[in-house]
């Protein structure tokens, strides 16, 4: 009896051992696999300001500020003078007892985070040798009728103003700014200034204190500046007077409220023959930069008085070296609205400089057209140092740019109007809402130009793929300034690009596609939406289940492996269909399209859907062939980022290594 009680202890040890080892291993097998991607994706919940469906809620709210910015510019010291009356009203429900006013020119400060931050042979968005930053000379709070000087404190490129009394709700404030900095030479590829044969060209962005913005997701975003991140800001109107020297043209997208002081009569009618004409019209040529036919004056100053009204920043140029030609821009309301290009002499030319006008006119009607009418007075696009950055209405480009390059860059910077100067979203934490979906709508204006003029037919997919299989893969939700040197371009602008792609085109339908996409534009309009706003509203309109996708494809740095496993025949008679096994091999998940050629000539291609890994990393699909299969191929238009293409086509001729020939039942 005793050696019996023993055997029986000895087995129930033994299959408990086997069942630790096999709820181990089936923990393990469960844990980073493809079974991971289909667990649900937490967005924000339901709020009184924004809906779980992704649209902004009844008591959505958001704060404004309003400009009235006065400067002058000195050519002889580098340097801007000027005040800025900030008008800022409190929408939330909430009382204000400081504010947060941005302070970007800082970063140029040598002691700043970006310039410690710089690597010492520099960067793209580094600022070695800079010695500038603001210098506040003046703050001056006003309400009503009374005003006071407040206590504030510089924090890197943030400014806390303390108040008084609290804001409250619906109250507003005048916070008035006198000021001066340095004009960098390079501005950290944002701004800058650049001497040609004519006169130096600057370029100037950031350049005066905004407010921080107050929002329900985060109260104050005070992220500091350090170069890569880019902008968030409050919408409102600007007045804007510029004081520079006589011999420069100075131009932003807003409307000139006094042609007749800073303009001649020859250029005031060349610009209404340009309003009126679809074919680039000349407002100041070559030989006459700097000549009394363009200038109405050559010696002193002039002030310069612009007005722009429901845009969340403002930028210009300034410079007594611009060559300048317009012409008009249609709208599909019936407005007009001008386009116009300022550049130097050194970029002159029919295969540069010279067609800047013809590509800016074509992109703001094609997008105005395509996703919603463009609201400025103007599109400027202004040569320099700057090779590419975007603000309302003005487009910052390389002086060196031409040809293809010209039009991409172009194209690309006034695509950034609808994101994210239209859709306000957050930039300084994630590129990617504005450089991706810029970058995704750029390609339906490229096709179109000239009947693709310029359009070249890209291997996305495997440059991709390349990407997300290297080393230096990250996540597109990755914070801009974090992303590691030198993945800027694919993490934050072909990949999320890409990723809209194939739910466009593979997952959701064109249809059901546009239709999302149209309306999270629609919905988030002069507002600031967030990547949960953006998940919700595509899940909500087109009506699909998307949690395996965000997660895969922008939360995750994981890679794609589809592979076809085998072919064998139902009950091993070829004429009874073929039984296909396909393998999901890494933990990313994608929709699977199947192409197969059968020996008598006859071929078909299978779309399975992405639900069939939620069965498993295998699956067994039974295709209605009536004769052997010469070859089956998944993703045979390489549609998909596959990481390995060596095993996604099987061939009769040649076997997979370790390829079972067994028959095996069609899956249950």
């Amino acid at each position: 009896m005793g050696g019996s009680i023993f055997m029986k202890y000895r087995f129930l040890v033994v299959l408990a051992s086997i069942f630790v080892i096999f709820s181990v291993t089936l923990h393990a097998q469960n844990t980073g696999t493809i079974q991971e991607a289909f667990e649900p994706y937490e967005t924000r919940p339901h709020s009184e300001y924004r809906t779980a469906g992704g649209a902004p809620a009844p008591d959505y709210w958001q704060n404004e500020a309003d400009y009235d910015i006065d400067v002058q510019i000195s050519e002889q010291q580098h340097k801007l003078n000027g005040t800025v009356k900030i008008h800022y009203t409190n929408n939330s429900p909430y009382k204000l007892s400081f504010l947060w006013i941005q302070l970007e020119q800082n970063l140029f400060d040598p002691g700043s985070r970006g310039a410690k931050l710089t690597p010492y042979r520099g960067s793209r968005f580094g600022n070695l040798g800079a010695e500038g930053g603001y210098n506040i000379q003046n703050i001056e709070i006003s309400k009503a009728e009374n005003s006071h000087q407040p206590e504030y404190r510089i924090v890197d490129t943030n400014m806390k103003v303390a108040l008084q009394e609290p804001l409250e709700s619906g109250d507003s404030i005048t916070v008035a700014i006198t000021y001066d900095f340095k004009i960098p030479e390079n501005g950290s590829d944002r701004m800058g200034r650049k001497k040609f044969e004519d006169g130096w060209i600057y370029q100037f962005a950031q350049w005066y204190p905004r407010m921080a913005v107050f929002d329900d997701v985060k109260g104050w975003n005070v992220m500091p500046y350090l170069g890569a991140g880019e902008f968030y800001l409050e919408y409102g109107d600007f007045d804007l007077e510029v004081t520079a020297p006589a011999d420069h043209i100075v131009m932003t997208s807003g409307k000139l409220l006094n042609p007749e002081e800073v303009l001649t009569p020859t250029v005031r009618n060349r610009l209404n023959k340009a309003g009126k004409s679809d074919e680039t019209v000349m407002i100041v040529k070559q030989d006459e930069v700097g000549s009394r036919v363009v200038r109405p004056k050559t010696e002193g100053t002039l002030t310069w008085h612009f007005r722009l009204e429901k845009a969340r920043d403002i930028a210009f140029a300034s410079s007594s070296a611009f060559i300048w030609d317009a012409s008009k821009i249609d709208l599909p309301s019936g407005r007009k609205s001008m386009a116009m290009s300022l550049y130097p002499r050194e970029s002159a030319g029919d295969s540069a400089w010279g067609r800047s006008t013809e590509y800016t006119k074509f992109a703001i009607e094609f997008y105005s057209r395509k996703i919603h009418e463009y609201p400025y007075h103007n599109a400027v696009n202004v040569a320099g140092i700057v090779g590419g950055m975007e603000y309302p209405g003005v487009s910052f480009c390389s002086w060196r740019a031409a040809g293809r390059g010209l039009w991409g860059v172009t194209n690309h910077e006034f695509g950034h109007n609808w994101f994210p100067m239209i859709v306000g979203s957050n930039e300084r934490q994630w590129a990617w809402m504005d450089e991706g979906l810029n970058t995704f709508i750029n390609q339906w204006a490229t096709k179109a130009f000239n009947d693709g003029e310029y359009y070249i037919r890209e291997n996305t997919a495997d440059r991709i793929a390349y990407f997300l299989e290297s080393s230096r893969s990250e996540p597109i939700m990755t914070y801009a300034d974090q992303v590691q040197r030198g993945n800027f371009g694919i993490v934050s602008y072909y990949k999320p690009a890409f990723g809209l792609q194939l739910l466009r085109n593979q997952i959701l339908g064109k249809e059901r596609f546009d239709a999302a996409f149209q309306a999270y534009f629609d919905r988030w309009k002069y507002k600031h939406p967030t990547p949960d706003d953006f998940f919700n509203t595509m899940e909500d309109v087109a009506g699909d289940e998307l949690d395996w996708f965000w997660r895969g494809w922008f939360e995750k740095a994981w890679t794609l492996d589809q592979a076809v496993d085998s072919v064998r025949y139902y009950r091993g008679d070829p004429s009874k269909g073929s039984i296909i096994s396909i393998s999901n091999n890494t933990n990313m998940v994608m929709p699977v399209e199947v192409k197969v050629v059968e020996a008598d000539g006859d071929s078909g291609q299978v779309n399975i859907p992405v639900e069939v890994w939620q069965r498993g990393d295998h699956w067994l699909y039974k295709y209605e062939s009536d004769s052997k299969i010469e070859e089956v191929t998944i993703d045979p238009a390489h549609n998909y980022p596959d990481a390995h293409r060596d095993n996604n086509r099987w061939d009769q001729h040649k076997r997979m290594p370790g390829e079972r020939t067994e028959d095996d039942p069609v899956n249950e």
